[in-house]
């Protein structure tokens, strides 16, 4: 089988082989090893390997297109001159391949969506990797994506994995979930001791849209509460001088601390250190960091977007956040005070979490496929 990829995720080529960023390469790892030939339609960059990109198991051959973007004017008329190159790559590349799948939501995926309508007998898939709730704000291009992979009159032949339960979904959209960790990894686990001082976590990059400083900053809270905590902050992004400076100013240099982009084996161990994981985003899919750190009975603290409520149980795994600090700040406090429901919420979402696996994801795939 010739399997064509259509992402917007950079990648980089370098000592004969083909990197891009490290979780999205595990995943597709998966998918990869189900097909006979593999090909990418994603734009590539020049610079050197980090700490969270990762090489393809499998030989792929990489079909390069420049970078879309339409953040301002002058950098849409550039994409606007570009678009008719990568339409023509996209469309060589789909007639020759046997099975296309699409990376969603993107600029590139954008593309991608309007050119699978050329294909209605290709076998497809679309994995959209955002929030799929029809009541959320969004940007036209997500709204536009989320309706040509549901119209099944322009999109024939495809299962869009989207994540979450909706209602009055057409016939070809399908629940679905990803995953980070082995059956083989559930290793019996003693029990958190639920008390002080509490270690929180932030995962990912430092960007507004996942709101690193409330994160820093409900800490803060908790802190002058009385409440003994510290915070690891793991990631890097374009914040990261604003929120050093602000935990510089508010003298919290010996509670927060910066750890920068490290590879999973390190994430994993400040997972089994960890009482809680903040993640108050604006925006998600399905979090992969609340997936992970709930497989080591982390609870998880999170506003209430995309599918989360019911990945938290509406609570009974987890705190969900109002993102009103000292609303959020008491209901935490609260919470520290009974050890034993922090417990039954820890291993609750440990169990819960130990259902979604790589080895279910990959025979979910190999039924796609």
């Amino acid at each position: 089988m010739k399997f064509l990829i259509v992402t917007h995720a950079t990648h980089i080529l370098a000592n004969d082989q083909v990197y891009s960023y490290a979780p999205y390469v595990r995943e597709m790892n998966l998918w990869n090893a189900n097909v006979d030939e593999v090909s990418i339609v994603a734009p590539t960059e020049l610079r050197s390997i980090s700490k969270i990109d990762l090489a393809y198991d499998k030989k792929v051959h990489i079909k390069k297109i420049p970078q879309i973007a339409f953040i301002n004017f002058s950098y849409a008329l550039k994409s606007l001159l570009r678009l008719p190159l990568i339409f023509w790559i996209l469309f060589k590349e789909m007639r020759k391949a046997d099975h296309i799948h699409l990376r969603c939501p993107g600029t590139i995926g954008l593309v991608g969506c309007i050119m699978q309508i050329v294909f209605p007998k290709k076998k497809k898939t679309a994995k959209y990797a955002g929030n799929w709730d029809p009541k959320a704000s969004q940007p036209l291009s997500y709204k536009m994506q989320k309706w040509i992979l549901s119209n099944t009159f322009l999109t024939k032949n495809m299962q869009v994995l989207v994540y979450g339960e909706w209602a009055d979904q057409s016939k070809n959209i399908k629940p679905f979930f990803t995953a980070s960790y082995w059956d083989k990894e559930k290793s019996v686990l003693q029990s958190k001791s639920f008390s002080a001082p509490y270690n929180f976590l932030f995962v990912g990059s430092l960007v507004e849209g996942k709101r690193p400083l409330y994160t820093i900053q409900l800490v803060e809270k908790l802190i002058k509460n009385g409440v003994p905590a510290s915070l690891d902050i793991y990631g890097d992004g374009v914040l990261r001088q604003e929120l050093t400076a602000y935990v510089d100013n508010h003298d919290l240099k010996q509670v927060v601390s910066f750890k920068g982009n490290q590879p999973s084996t390190e994430i994993k161990k400040a997972y089994k250190e960890a009482h809680f994981l903040v993640l108050a985003s604006n925006s998600e899919g399905w979090p992969k960091v609340l997936a992970e750190a709930m497989f080591w009975g982390v609870i998880p603290v999170s506003t209430k977007v995309s599918c989360v409520p019911w990945m938290l149980d509406y609570g009974s795994r987890g705190v969900l956040l109002s993102l009103n600090l000292e609303e959020d700040k008491t209901n935490i406090v609260k919470s520290l005070g009974a050890a034993q429901l922090l417990l039954a919420k820890s291993e609750a979402a440990m169990q819960w979490s130990r259902n979604y696996t790589l080895d279910s994801f990959d025979t979910e795939i190999t039924k796609l496929l």
